[in-house]
């Protein structure tokens, strides 16, 4: 969002792009654009995320598919761009279908739901720091 840092007010922002929404259900009105999820932010900075589970497991595989082909585009079109110095860090990992989560989802989830409340980040807000590394008790590691 190019709004964080203007959100001072506690704010929730609904109804997400689905685009960035690769576990989440569509919305029930708008199916195609949206998604069930919303995040709550703080101070400019994201406190929390919560959205409704996508169970369905045919769209979840076809939402993996899309991913991995959108992160294999992305990384080619990063070392065509710098074949000197390599993938740059956000694009240096592989991709893979999680089978074993769509084998669970085949098998049946119920509706489900969940909020992920970030202690490193309330923490970050309580002390202003400027970056999560500040935090976290091991930042260097990924």
């Amino acid at each position: 969002l190019f709004i964080e840092k203007e959100l001072i007010q506690p704010t929730f922002i609904t109804d997400l792009p689905l685009a960035i929404s690769p576990l989440a259900k569509p919305h029930r009105e708008f199916p195609t654009q949206l998604a069930e999820r919303f995040e709550l932010f703080v101070c400019g900075r994201e406190l929390a995320n919560a959205f409704s589970e996508l169970t369905d497991p045919v769209d979840q595989r076809m939402r993996f598919e899309q991913q991995m082909e959108s992160h294999r585009v992305q990384r080619q079109a990063a070392l065509s761009a710098n074949s000197d110095s390599g993938v740059p860090d956000d694009l240096d990992y592989d991709i893979e279908v999680d089978e074993e989560f769509l084998s669970a989802l085949e098998h049946g989830l119920p509706p489900t739901a969940g909020m992920g409340l970030g202690i490193d980040r309330l923490l970050m807000m309580l002390v202003n720091a400027p970056s999560i590394r500040d935090v976290i008790s091991f930042p260097l590691l990924r």
